[in-house]
Parts: C-alpha cells; structure tokens; sequence
C-alpha cells in the first residue's frame, strides 16, 4: 500500500471525539444556610466520559472516577435572647441571663460551654462592679424558654447539635448582698468541638494547617467564624464566639420616710377633749411612706421603744393601716413574739422585758403609704 492511499484511509476514518461541556457557575446573592450545605465527610464522585466515532461507528469511553470528600466548614453563632439586661435584687438566688447558640458547620457538632465574667467592659455601656457567685451554665431542659431553677441541667457542653440547630443556654447565678454591687457583666463563650459521639463531650475542632494543599480524601477542618466581640475575647475565625449579657441590681434603695404622730382618745376626767393626764390613753400611729415610684420596700419592719412613762395597752398594736392617719385600722396583732406562727400578713408584737413595739410590713409599694398603730397609758 502507498503513502498517499495510507493516509486516505486515516482522514477517513478520523476520530470526531465530543467532550463533556461544563456548566457555567453562577454566584449567589444569599450565601446557603449550614443545612443547605453539603455535609462535611460526603463524597463528590465525577465520572467523565466521551463518545467518538471511527469509520461511521460510534464509541464511548470513561474515565476512573474523581473522588473528592467535602471539608468541614466550621461556624457558629453565640447571640443574646433577651432584649434587656437582668434586673436582680441583693442576695437573690438563681437569676439568670438567656443565650442563644446556633451551629452554623456542615456537620453535627458539640458545642463547649463556658461561663464568663470581666471581659465585657469594653463593649458594654455601664460599669461592672461585682461578681456573680455560683454563675454556671444551663440548657432549657423544659424548652419553655424560661430559667426554672431546680429544673433546668447544668452543663458544659452542647450535645450533637446539627447544623443549623439552636438550643438555649443560660447562665444562671447568685447575686451578692454587697451594699455596693450593681452590674455584673458576664459572657457566654463557645467553642465548637467534635460530635458524632452523643452523650460524650467532644474535643475542641483544631483547623488544618492552611498552607497544606487540599487532601482530596480527608475533611479537613476551616473556620469561618467572625470575630464575635472585636475585643479579643473572641478571634477572627478561631471556631469560638461569645456574647454578653448583664445582671442590673439597678434601684438599691428607696425614699422611705417613717413618721411618728400621737393623740389622746380619752382620759379619767374629761369626755370631750380628752387632755394628757395620768390615766389618758395615747395612741400612737407609726406612719412608712414610700415616695419612690415603681419600686417597693421589703420586710419593713418598724420598732417603738416606749418610755417608762406610759404602759403599753395589751393587744392594742394593728399593722397595714392604709393612709398617715390610723383612722383605717390595720390588722390586729396578738402581743407574743413569736410572729412566724402567725397565718397574717403583716406582723407584730410587744417586747414586754424590753418594753418595744415591733410591726412588720411585708411590702410598701411605690408610692404608697401604710401604717401601725397602737395604745398606751400615761402613768
């Protein structure tokens, strides 16, 4: 056979061979949610393949497949649930703060948990003078997205969250009887850590060393996360956040005014316009105002130590008169001591060794007035 027949034959019989046209990518205006995503592990399998033709007769053919596994993209999201700090009293037991914890990574993940105090002076309005004691983390156990003490679990950690779940942690502590105390400044901070295992706290994520080339079979790990705080308690994708919350004693006194007034309702002599003799009976009303609006007094407690000069008259005392002039009698009181047997609400007594009058007012709201009442003889 000659050359040129040769090479008639091969034009012929030229391979027309079609490749796989790939799609055109298109940006999104909205970046995908963590659960949009693919997940961190899955395999992208790609086969490509062509079809060819040789002397009329049509040909595939296939490549090995490419294997590539999707890489763990590590984020989350630490955010206040309430809108306003925490206003406590003194010596309260059990006030909390609500945060809410999301996890925004392609995977199942846990979340560490840990309570903090004193990094919030900076970004937070108001000075943090105290320290809240006991100050744990606890996970909404009833979902009624209220701390219930007693109820709700302590915890250190976050167990299987999936991506784009939330849970509600708070913190929850006591708060100091210190006169001085007033904000305490506290933080949720939360690291993302491995899950996969439930009912095991996982280890820290740690991110693969980013100037080592894509293993195309392993998940390697990449944080997204943004600097949460911009103070350094929180880094620029580190795998934490944290956010910040306040306890506010705020009001930690009143206008409380106690006045003492005394008139004589009656004497040995005279019926009308009774005078103070030997023998006339005095009474005393003991008078708590509470001029500070929107906050109440508690556990008012009023003492009168009587002179030697009058003689107290037995079951005379009356707490809870409403008004500055006893003229609405309050309830009567027995004259004992023991007033935590007593079924009443307001309570009192008279101290015969000591000769003192003692009233108890549970409660004078703002911008109210309630009294105590009682009697004496002039000896």
């Amino acid at each position: 056979m000659t050359k040129t027949v040769m090479r008639r034959l091969l034009l012929s019989g030229t391979a027309a061979i079609a490749g796989v046209a790939g799609g055109q990518a298109h940006a999104q205006a909205v970046p995908p949610s963590a659960a949009a995503t693919t997940k961190a592990g899955t395999e992208i399998r790609n086969v490509a393949s062509a079809s060819y033709s040789v002397n009329g007769v049509t040909q595939t053919t296939t490549s090995l497949p490419s294997i590539l596994v999707v890489d763990r993209k590590v984020n989350l999201v630490v955010e206040r649930a309430q809108d306003a700090d925490t206003q406590v009293s003194l010596g309260q037991v059990g006030a909390a703060v609500a945060f809410r914890v999301t996890n925004k990574t392609n995977d199942v993940q846990d979340m560490l948990l840990d309570p903090d105090q004193n990094l919030g002076t900076i970004v937070y309005v108001g000075t943090d003078n105290f320290d809240m004691n006991n100050l744990k983390a606890y996970i909404d156990t009833n979902g009624n997205g209220q701390y219930d003490l007693g109820v709700d679990a302590e915890a250190t950690y976050l167990d299987e969250l999936r991506p784009d779940e939330s849970r509600l942690v708070f913190l929850a502590g006591d708060v100091p009887t210190a006169q001085l105390s007033q904000l305490a400044i506290v933080d949720l901070h939360v690291t993302v850590a491995a899950g996969g295992s439930a009912g095991t706290k996982g280890a820290a994520l740690v991110q693969t060393t980013l100037n080592v080339i894509n293993q195309d079979a392993e998940v390697d790990v990449v944080f997204a996360d943004n600097d949460s705080d911009g103070i350094g308690g929180d880094g620029l994708h580190d795998g934490q956040a944290r956010s910040y919350l306040a306890f506010n004693v705020g009001v930690r006194n009143v206008d409380l005014v106690v006045t003492k007034t005394a008139r004589v309702i009656s004497d040995p002599v005279n019926v009308l316009n009774p005078k103070a003799i030997p023998g006339a009976v005095i009474e005393y009303c003991i008078v708590a105002r509470n001029s500070t609006l929107g906050v109440a007094a508690s556990n008012v407690t009023l003492t009168d130590s009587l002179p030697s000069t009058i003689t107290y008259v037995p079951g005379s005392l009356a707490v809870g008169g409403i008004g500055s002039t006893c003229l609405l009698d309050g309830v009567p009181q027995d004259d004992d001591t023991d007033d935590g047997v007593d079924p009443a609400t307001y309570k009192g007594s008279y101290d015969t060794a000591n000769r003192r009058v003692t009233a108890i007012i549970p409660s004078v709201p703002g911008s109210t007035t309630l009294n105590a009442s009682f009697r004496a003889t002039i000896n």
